[in-house]
């Protein structure tokens, strides 16, 4: 995964792992997420959204299972 840094209020950079089908996100907060069973096609149009942190929201929140892999305040990872 080449991980992209992003213009945006709430991401801080992107990767998108096509094989697996895993989107790697990180946020303003440090936090980093990985999300599964991500379609190219999202990874894609959120790269191309002009409110990263609204796509976000719209279309990936709620939508893929996701795991913590590393959070600023405990460097903790955690299922969902």
């Amino acid at each position: 995964m080449n991980e992209m840094r992003v213009e945006s209020t709430t991401l801080r950079a992107v990767a998108y792992d096509d094989g697996r089908g895993v989107l790697h996100l990180e946020f303003r907060t440090r936090a980093i997420y990985h999300y599964y069973g991500v379609p190219a096609a999202v990874y894609e149009a959120l790269l191309g959204a002009p409110s990263k942190g609204s796509y976000f929201n719209r279309v990936i929140r709620g939508h893929f299972s996701y795991a913590l892999r590393a959070s600023a305040q405990a460097g903790l990872e955690r299922k969902a």
